[in-house]
Order: structure tokens, then C-alpha cells, then sequence
């Protein structure tokens, strides 16, 4: 391949080492008959491994200065390349032209990670989510009641499955080398929950955590609602009213949404 610019506001850090991207494809156990949908072609080394494990792949790609070189690369292969924002592609376009169950594996932009792995959890037609991400993003993703990294990613993921951390990768198995260690996560979807209105359900736990250190009553206060109400509501279904978000179960947290569901809407 010719001198790469490699592109800062795109976040490009590759992967070259074939080792590490077959482990990767293997943990996102892969089928031939699986259809794979790839965020972040870059130039191509983890479409190559995931090409020869599914029966096909679809790959997105941001940076079009790559279309020449990944598109001779793959030719008459069983790869599909489409150079748009993963960002600005409706699901519905997308679940189109899969015609099916497929499985999201990627080295995704630090800049980007939450907003897909939210995206796509909510995606039925997605069976499984192998990803690439910061570690400390991993370690959130992962975590419990009660740890300092739990918060609104780690609810999101647990809700749709089992977050696993598969593996860690140095940051020394990227060029350009980023500034942090990062980790690979697989989650099997399951709706493990069933939430009556998954995005209300899911500000109400941005709320709860939107100040981390106060009480949960100081955080759901609002003009409908004043903290004694809101500690005697937690009293009345057993919790304590110094209770603080970090506290609580999605169990809990279920709980209380559908007793202050009609206050939220």
C-alpha cells in the first residue's frame, strides 16, 4: 500500500498482527454461515481473517481515500465494503441489505465506542457484539454494583447479555501507537430484561447517575417530585433513603422506573 496519511479526527490505530486478529475473529465465534458486520475497515487485516471465518461481510469504512486500495485488495472476494458513517446509517438500510441475523465485530474508534455498542444492542437482528475498545471502557462495560466503574454503559450492556473481557491488547500491537492499553469485549444478545419503554428507561438511568456522589433522591428531584416524596417512595419498597445510584442492581433499578414511570413520562 502506498504512504498512508493516517487520520487523527478518524481514529486510526491498526492492527497488523495476524495472531491477534484471528483470536479476535475466534472470539466472536464465527460460523460459515455467519454474516459480519465490520466497523472500521482501516486497510483491511481484520476484514481479511474475518473473510475466511463467515460466509460474508459487510464493512464499513469512514475514510473514502481507502476505497481504491480496499476495494482492489477484496476483489471477487466475499467482502462488501461501504465507505459511510456508520453513524448516519439507519438500521433499517442496514438490516436491509444484511437480509438477516448478523455478528458486529470491530476495532472501534475510542471517539465512537459507546454511541455503537448502545446503537447496536438495541438492534434484535444482532446476535453478537465482538469489539475492540479502550480498556478502561472494557473495565466499565464489565463492572458490578457497588465498583467505581459501574454506571450507564455497564447497565446498557447487561441489560442486552453477559458482558465478557475476552482478551487485553498492549497498546503497543497498534501503529500509530494510541496513549492507552485496550481490551476485547464479546456480549451474546439477550434481552436479559423486559423494559417497557427501553429509552425512557434508559434516561432514567442517566438521571439517577447524572450526579454520582449525591443520594439518588437529589438526583430524581424535580418539580413533579421532591426528595422527601421520592425517600419515602424508596423506604416503602425497601431501600435505604441515602441509597446512591452506584448502589443498585438493574434489578433494582427496574424496580424503581416502573414505580416512578408515570412521574417520568
Amino acid at each position: 500500500m502506498r504512504d498512508f496519511d493516517y487520520k487523527k479526527k478518524f481514529g486510526q490505530n491498526f492492527l497488523t498482527d495476524e495472531t491477534l486478529l484471528t483470536q479476535i475473529a475466534e472470539n466472536a465465534l464465527i460460523s460459515k454461515d455467519s454474516v459480519v458486520v465490520e466497523i472500521g475497515a482501516g486497510k483491511g487485516a481484520l476484514t481479511e481473517i474475518l473473510s475466511k471465518f463467515a460466509k460474508r461481510v459487510i464493512s464499513f469504512e469512514i475514510d473514502k481515500d481507502l476505497f481504491g486500495y480496499l476495494e482492489t485488495k477484496f476483489m471477487g472476494s466475499n467482502v462488501e465494503f461501504i465507505f459511510e458513517d456508520i453513524m448516519n446509517f439507519p438500521d433499517e438500510k442496514l438490516n436491509k441489505i444484511v437480509s438477516g441475523d448478523f455478528l458486529l465485530v470491530a476495532n472501534l474508534p475510542y471517539y465512537i465506542t459507546s454511541p455503537i455498542i448502545t446503537r447496536f444492542l438495541k438492534n434484535s437482528n444482532m446476535k453478537s457484539l465482538t469489539v475492540m475498545v479502550q480498556e478502561e471502557v472494557a473495565d466499565r462495560i464489565v463492572a458490578v454494583p457497588k465498583s467505581k466503574e459501574y454506571g450507564v454503559l455497564s447497565i446498557i450492556c447487561q441489560i442486552f447479555g453477559v458482558p465478557k473481557k475476552v482478551m487485553r491488547v498492549s497498546r503497543e500491537m497498534f501503529y500509530p501507537i494510541p496513549n492507552v492499553d485496550s481490551a476485547v469485549i464479546h456480549i451474546e444478545r439477550k434481552e436479559r430484561y423486559k423494559i417497557s419503554d427501553y429509552e425512557l428507561f434508559i434516561n432514567f438511568i442517566k438521571k439517577c447517575f447524572s450526579m454520582r456522589r449525591k443520594k439518588l433522591s437529589a438526583n430524581l428531584e424535580s418539580n413533579i417530585m421532591n426528595k422527601n416524596e421520592i425517600e419515602k417512595l424508596l423506604i416503602q419498597k425497601g431501600f435505604s433513603p441515602m441509597v446512591r445510584a452506584e448502589e443498585l442492581s438493574i434489578d433494582d433499578f427496574k424496580l424503581l422506573f416502573e414505580l416512578f414511570y408515570d412521574k417520568l413520562k
